[in-house]
Order: structure tokens, then C-alpha cells, then sequence
């Protein structure tokens, strides 16, 4: 598995949010320049936290991006999933692929599955609030 540079910038834009929650509406523009991403691929970004309910977007002056819930309340595993799909070691466990065609006589199988299980499990149990 690895993480591309969306799933990544999400987490920097909503880790940028939840820092500047106090502040109402933060533009795009200046979460571009703290985060050194350009505004055109965080706008493709966004778009897709919005859609999920994740942020709330105002167009305008006085307009800007917000958290739609307490930075406690994400988890690095939804903000991933959402960004990058399934987060699976290897194709044969990825859900998006449908069954394995080897399950039953695979000795690998049991081992990515338990992978993806622990990375899972692991971003599931990190979240924004903690890595403020």
C-alpha cells in the first residue's frame, strides 16, 4: 500500500483546519500557502471532502472551508479511505476486486488479510485532535 500525494495533502488541509477551527471560515487560499500545495489540486481534494460531508464550503467574501465536526471526531482511516479507496496490502484482499479466486488453498491469504486488518485497526484508532 501507498499513500499518494491526495490522501496525504487531505490529511494536511483538514489538520490545517482543525487548527485554525477558532477562525470560521479559512480560505483556500491561505490554507494553500501554509501547506505549500497548489489551490488547483487542493480544489479537486476539497471538492471530495465536501461531497463527503467532511468540510462545509462557503463561496465568497467571508468564504472559505470548515470542519464539519470536532477534529476528534476524524479518523486518519475514514479521511484515507475516502481518498484513496480500500486500504489493502495487496489486490486479492481488496474488496473493490471482488473474491479471490484462490482463498481456499492460498497460504498468503491469511497473512494479508491480518495486514490489512492492523493498518485498519491502526488508522482507524488515529485521530486530527491527536496529531494536533
Amino acid at each position: 500500500m501507498l499513500i499518494s500525494t491526495r490522501g496525504r495533502y487531505a490529511l494536511y488541509v483538514l489538520i490545517d483546519l482543525a487548527h485554525h477551527e477558532n477562525e470560521g471560515y479559512v480560505p483556500l487560499k491561505e490554507i494553500a500557502e501554509r501547506q505549500h500545495i497548489s489551490k488547483k489540486y487542493m480544489e479537486g481534494i476539497l471538492k471530495i471532502l465536501v461531497e463527503h460531508d467532511l468540510l462545509e464550503g462557503v463561496k465568497g467574501k467571508g468564504g472559505g472551508y470548515r470542519l464539519t465536526k470536532p477534529a476528534a471526531d476524524y479518523t486518519l482511516g475514514e479521511i484515507l479511505r475516502l481518498t484513496e479507496g480500500d486500504l489493502t496490502s495487496v489486490s486479492c484482499t481488496s474488496l473493490s476486486t471482488g473474491p479471490c479466486a484462490n482463498i481456499a488453498t492460498c497460504p498468503t491469504h491469511p497473512v494479508w488479510q491480518k495486514l490489512d486488518a492492523i493498518i485498519n485497526d491502526y488508522l482507524d484508532g488515529v485521530t486530527l485532535a491527536q496529531l494536533l
